[in-house]
């Protein structure tokens, strides 16, 4: 595991450093790259790079001050991208939607090509069944301690209409336990947590916000998944339209950690996108 220091603080990646174009690979809350360990050995033509990001998952706790909003998220992503010196990328989203935010912050001149597979998008931030805990936790933050050490108990971590939905074969128990671990011990990183749980900016504001996000006329790809529980149904196909310059796939078998359930299909849709063209809008 390598380390970059960005403006938030220290954020942690892996790099295959693969011959290719390069594919950055972000993931959801509060998980760690290893929700692409089955899609990442199937991409060896390109260069592939997977930070970390602070959502709770992380091991490297963040400035105080930073900001860990959906927005400031997006911005530690950019970060991120300038430190690697990374350029024109093909940047996957998944669950997490918040690297959209980059269009609204002008910061994606490091993005030739945008994936946008089963991930957070309109009103759905954060995703509905979680919507109601982030709105009592900006008002009651220990709540959401109570919710960080439920996680210790196996039925609850299973719950369909939780992280036991966002998979149709499942997360691996110990992976699951684990992605929730540095929150739950470290009074840090949980620190870190709250602040990105309840950091979606109001909705008048994420409207504005989103109103920009078709002046991203280069590549997008939208790859949503037919089983989602999640990610509503019609934001794929109206994601596709958002975008001037998008298309739409759907996967069949699959809820929304699409590397989970469909690797082979995810890489094969991620390396083909990355490869081809650039076409127009």
């Amino acid at each position: 595991m390598s380390v970059v220091t960005v403006s938030s603080g220290p954020i942690e990646y892996e790099d295959t450093g693969g011959p290719g174009p390069v594919i950055v690979l972000c993931h959801g809350v509060p998980m760690d790259s290893r929700c692409w360990r089955k899609v990442v050995p199937l991409l060896s033509e390109h260069r592939v790079v997977t930070p970390t990001l602070p959502m709770g998952g992380h091991r490297r706790a963040q400035r105080p001050d930073a900001d860990l909003s959906q927005p400031g998220m997006a911005v530690i992503l950019a970060d991120f991208l300038e430190a690697l010196d990374l350029r024109d990328v093909t940047l996957v989203l998944n669950d997490w939607g918040g690297g959209q935010f980059l269009i609204s912050s002008d910061r994606t001149e490091r993005v030739g090509r945008l994936v946008l597979a089963a991930c957070e998008a309109f009103d759905n931030f954060p995703p509905g069944p979680v919507k109601p805990l982030s709105a009592v936790g900006k008002r009651v933050p220990a709540i959401l301690w109570v919710m960080l050490q439920s996680m210790r108990i196996r039925p609850i971590r299973r719950m369909r209409n939780g992280y036991g939905g966002m998979s149709v074969v499942g997360i691996p128990d110990d992976l699951l336990s684990d992605w929730f671990r540095p929150a739950r011990d470290d009074r840090q990183i949980r620190r870190d947590f709250v602040k990105f749980f309840v950091g979606t900016p109001p909705e008048p504001e994420l409207h504005a916000l989103q109103a920009r996000w078709p002046e991203f006329t280069r590549p997008v790809l939208v790859v949503w998944a037919a089983q989602d529980r999640l990610m509503p149904a019609a934001h794929g196909p109206r994601l596709a339209q958002w975008y001037p310059n998008a298309r739409l796939e759907i996967v069949q078998d699959s809820s929304t950690l699409l590397g989970e359930d469909q690797p082979e299909r995810c890489a094969a849709l991620i390396a083909d996108f990355a490869s081809e063209p650039r076409r127009g809008p």
